[in-house]
């Protein structure tokens, strides 16, 4: 019997009304690191449009685990600012879930006045600076971090937290054989690499129990020649289904620090990326961006196939993430026993889509897929063929 996505679901603790995810995606909207009205509304309104629960990104464990300043990062004084957010949230009927995580040699260490961490020093594209490679003692402080952001949560009212295992930000970082060159007790082996990850799942757990549920994004494959792979990915994921300490592992791919468009299928709009920076990277980005920024076509669930193998062989719930932009996708990705879908681009053009879909068998997004959504991180996430920029409508 195919399981009706659009009926109440339980996430670990939590009930969501549905089975329908809006992704971790930064919003651009909280310059000063601390949650505006901006952000508020943006997350309401992708309540009020019908998903089951609603992701903010990013909320940094550490002030150098930013990717830049003008993130969140967890502390006393952002809980205020995240209850509001939240108890916006659940008066429009859904939940809420907080992305936790440390970009380690994503962090741009310019923007955050801070080094970049990461299992190995290595240089930064992204900060034109060497990153530094993370002590013990670093390791240490991150884990706890992690406990630590995630007790703010409950704290802040989310149902849910998220753990950013992907992208090659920190714990992703430790994981791939190209970035870490460690000869510790974190790095070599595959099992000692996964040791960060899944010791900042069972720190989690440990602190929040079943109070909240508990997330990783976790990444299938980097996408990067030497890096992470699916059989190894395989491994890590049955290892953290094992432990027991994770509700459910959303599935992902790409690198943000050296093939993000592995993730993100479509067109690739160069020209827009590099206008967001100053010389010489923008001038460095339209000479040689097409190396980082490669093209991938887009085709509807493009990650499904990847993911199957997850699905067969691990005892856990599975979110389905990827060119999810249609009822049929979603349908499709319920029969084949994922638990759970999760929708960026196509809730950024229709907000309201998921209420749509939950009627109508052939609602679809006409999102293009052009990703011009990308670039507007900078400065207020939207889309630019339904929305205007928040930045000139404050």
């Amino acid at each position: 019997m195919l399981t009706d996505a659009f009926q109440p679901a339980m996430l670990g603790p939590v009930q969501l009304r549905n089975r329908i995810i809006k992704a971790a995606t930064f919003e651009g909207r909280t310059p000063d690191a601390l949650v505006t009205d901006e952000l508020i509304e943006f997350h309401r309104g992708v309540a009020e449009g019908g998903a089951g629960l609603t992701t903010v990104a990013y909320c940094a464990v550490a002030p150098e685990g930013r990717t830049d300043r003008h993130q969140i990062w967890m502390r006393p004084e952002a809980v205020p600012g995240l209850r509001r957010l939240t108890d916006a949230v659940h008066e429009a009927g859904g939940a809420v879930s907080a992305q936790l995580g440390h970009a380690g040699p994503v962090a741009n260490a310019a923007s955050n006045r801070a080094p970049a961490l990461a299992p190995s020093r290595q240089f930064s594209p992204i900060s034109l600076r060497l990153t530094h490679a993370a002590t013990a003692a670093d390791i240490r402080r991150i884990i706890a971090a992690h406990a630590k952001a995630a007790r703010l949560a409950v704290e802040s009212g989310f149902d849910a937290v998220e753990l950013h295992f992907g992208h090659n930000y920190l714990i992703s970082s430790f994981l791939s054989p190209a970035l870490n060159k460690r000869s510790d007790e974190y790095g070599g082996p595959l099992i000692r690499r996964a040791e960060l990850a899944r010791q900042t799942a069972d720190a989690v757990r440990q602190e929040v129990g079943d109070e909240i549920a508990v997330l990783a994004k976790f990444n299938m494959d980097d996408g990067v020649r030497g890096g992470f792979t699916g059989d190894e990915s395989l491994s890590v994921a049955t290892w953290l289904a094992r432990d027991g300490n994770l509700d459910a592992l959303e599935l992902t791919v790409g690198s943000s620090l050296r093939n993000p468009m592995y993730l993100f299928r479509g067109d690739v709009p160069l020209q827009e990326f590099a206008a967001q920076f100053p010389q010489p990277q923008r001038l460095g980005i339209r000479l040689a961006g097409r190396r980082f920024l490669r093209t991938y076509p887009f085709r509807e669930a493009y990650l499904l196939d990847t993911a199957l193998r997850f699905r067969a062989e691990l005892n856990l719930p599975l979110v389905l993430l990827g060119g999810i932009a249609s009822r049929a996708a979603v349908d499709t990705a319920m029969s084949h026993g994922f638990d759970f879908v999760a929708m960026a681009r196509a809730l950024l053009y229709d907000p309201h889509l998921v209420t749509r879909m939950s009627t109508e068998p052939s609602a679809t997004s006409p999102c293009t897929h052009c990703n011009r959504c990308m670039p507007t991180i900078y400065r207020g996430t939207h889309c630019v063929l339904t929305s205007p920029n928040p930045s000139t409508t404050n």
